[in-house]
């Protein structure tokens, strides 16, 4: 590993590390163990064979993501890249798992790796505006607590930021399907001077791919079958969510599941540690501790408990299908250079 990417990956450690410092701070850690002894393992089973189940319906919207680039990929295929890409998230630093999930994918079925990887791009939009829809959902369900503040500030004012940031990520869009080439040169441009080198031509052939996966939105039927599989994917997971609740005595309702969706979705953002240590239970903390006044002791044995619980499956599935597949962990470790010469192969006006 470079100089630099053994910062970027010291990084993310210390960032787990102190997020797991602030999560457990100043919590009685008798409360936790008794919240852990007293839960209710046959729900939380439920709640982890759901959360697992969730890869499926990723795996069926992924197929309508993938339309215009391949009509018809296989399903086996799909659910093995999904797997091998969350369990190279979990157990490998740098975050490579969507690299790892298209360059799989291009082991599997005639695509390119750099066209699989522009349908993530896509998938990842339409995840941020699903989260989005379903946290302003919660804030205006009739139970939200009153007064509620996140980092300061009232959850409306949040809620506020939370509108504006739907409308830009919007008007962005519409501008990448009105004008795209002209905005990749405009900032092509922009980065050559803020992000020379690597990490602006890298930033740029992730744009480039994200256009390539746009034509799945500029079709009307596509468009909304990716909706319709992006709200029924986040909305499971949220059910999982409660489930699990049920399982620790915590006795939030569904909507609480649905904010803390969002909170956990923008912690595991940051740069972290693999497996999201840390950032998922920051996430956890803020909505059900800070938000929804659930007692330190629930709160930190369901957030450990569902944790630990999801993460297993997905890491041995996706171990299995790297086994399968005869991948190498270098391999898949060097996925983004693959993706990355795909994109450029595809767009040789961009390569250096």
């Amino acid at each position: 590993m470079s100089m630099k990417l053994g910062w970027r990956a010291g990084f993310g450690f210390l960032v787990t590390v102190l997020l797991l410092w602030w999560v457990v701070g100043g919590v009685d850690f008798g409360a936790v163990v008794r919240e852990v002894r007293g839960a209710d393992y046959g729900l939380l089973a439920l709640a982890v064979a759901m959360n697992t189940a969730g890869f499926l319906l990723r795996t069926i919207r992924w197929r309508v993501l993938l339309e215009p680039l391949r009509r018809g990929t296989g399903f086996r295929a799909r659910f093995a890249a999904v797997n091998i890409g969350f369990m190279a998230n979990n157990l490998l630093p740098l975050r490579v798992g969507e690299f790892a999930r298209a360059y799989a994918l291009s082991r599997l079925e005639p695509v390119s790796a750099g066209g699989a990887f522009g349908s993530l791009a896509v998938e990842r939009f339409l995840d941020t505006l699903t989260v989005l829809t379903l946290m302003l959902v919660a804030v205006a369900a009739p139970d939200f607590p009153e007064g509620a503040r996140v980092g300061g500030r009232t959850v409306g004012a949040v809620a506020g930021w939370m509108v504006g940031l739907v409308v830009v990520i919007l008007g962005c869009l519409l501008l990448l399907l009105i004008w795209p080439k002209r905005l990749v040169r405009f900032v092509e441009r922009v980065l050559a001077r803020l992000l020379p080198g690597e990490g602006g031509r890298r930033a740029v052939d992730t744009l480039e791919a994200f256009l390539d996966g746009l034509t799945s939105l500029r079709s009307p039927s596509l468009l909304l079958l990716a909706l319709f599989w992006s709200f029924t994917f986040w909305g499971w997971n949220c059910f999982a969510f409660w489930v699990g609740f049920q399982a620790f005595g915590i006795g939030a309702s569904y909507f609480a599941a649905l904010f803390m969706n969002a909170m956990v979705a923008f912690a595991v953002a940051v740069p972290s540690s693999p497996g999201f240590f840390g950032t998922f239970h920051a996430g956890v903390k803020v909505a059900l501790l800070g938000v929804y006044g659930v007692g330190a002791g629930e709160t930190l044995a369901f957030a450990f408990g569902y944790h630990l619980g999801g993460f297993v499956p997905v890491t041995l599935i996706g171990l299995y299908y790297t086994w399968r597949l005869g991948l190498s962990f270098r391999e898949i470790e060097r996925s983004d250079v693959q993706v990355e010469r795909d994109v450029e192969r595809a767009h040789p006006e961009l390569s250096p």
